[in-house]
């Protein structure tokens, strides 16, 4: 298995309260890895942990190892010399409910990361913006609307907006926090196809609460409870053949 982060012994806290106990993963690369547990189980910690997003919160603290072997770095993504902020580069994030920026065209929105980061080459800029929106599964609807708001958009095209502008930067990895939760099935159907499709490119790391998809769209599925990761596996196995007691009663039903 081709590994692409390897998390060991993380800890996370939020002032005094402890979110995460001792988490010890290995994400590969190229596969959907799906975050599962109960509500408040650490799931969004932990992938918030990834890119260094917690310590952003004012007494969140983190302690332990989480190792990225991308193309432009290898190593300890905690260690005292690393700027977060380059990591996060690296690391493309789509949160739960569509964030696009309502001040800025469909077509800003996905250029806005490259002309932070530097990037002023206009034709250069187009190209990215087009293949991204194209990526996501959204060019042939916005195409001519892409000087209107990115909010003008239905729920799910900003989320796939969204999608366009997490990858516009091409990360390496994308970590996503319950991204179809705010979205009708059909939204969610369309996000879902989009996932499979893309993780020819990219790793994809996707917490949700819907344990259907999980099963449908993920290699792999981590479950957590009470901010332990109490079970890693292939994702059939782990539906099909549950090693832990508590895998078995969360995928049954019996609490969650």
């Amino acid at each position: 298995m081709d590994i692409i982060l390897s998390v060991k012994n993380l800890n996370a806290w939020y002032g005094e309260k402890q979110a995460l106990f001792d988490v010890s993963i290995d994400i590969p690369r190229y596969h959907i890895t799906a975050i599962i547990g109960p509500s408040g189980c650490g799931k969004t910690t932990l992938l918030r942990c990834l890119n260094r997003l917690h310590e952003l919160g004012q007494g969140n603290k983190v302690k332990g190892e989480v190792y990225f072997y991308g193309r432009n770095f290898k190593g300890n993504i905690y260690d005292p010399n690393v700027d977060p902020t380059e990591i996060r580069k690296h690391m493309g994030m789509v949160f739960q409910k569509p964030n696009p920026f309502p001040m800025l065209s469909v077509y800003d929105n996905v250029a806005i990361g490259l002309k932070i980061n530097g990037i002023k080459d206009k034709k250069k800029i187009d190209e990215i913006v087009m293949n991204s929106l194209k990526k996501a599964y959204l060019l042939d609807e916005v195409k001519d609307s892409l000087n209107k708001s990115g909010a003008s958009l239905s729920g799910g095209q900003q989320q796939r907006l969204c999608i366009a502008r997490a990858i516009a930067y091409n990360p390496e990895i994308l970590l996503m926090d319950e991204p179809t939760s705010a979205l009708d099935p059909i939204a969610t159907s369309k996000i879902e196809q989009l996932l499979v499709e893309l993780k020819k490119e990219f790793t994809i790391i996707i917490v949700t609460h819907n344990m259907q998809q999980a099963a449908r769209i993920s290699d792999y599925t981590a479950f957590m409870y009470l901010g332990k990761l109490i079970e890693f596996a292939p994702t059939e196995e782990l539906f099909e053949n549950p090693k832990h007691e508590l895998t078995e009663k969360y995928i049954t039903g019996k609490f969650g």
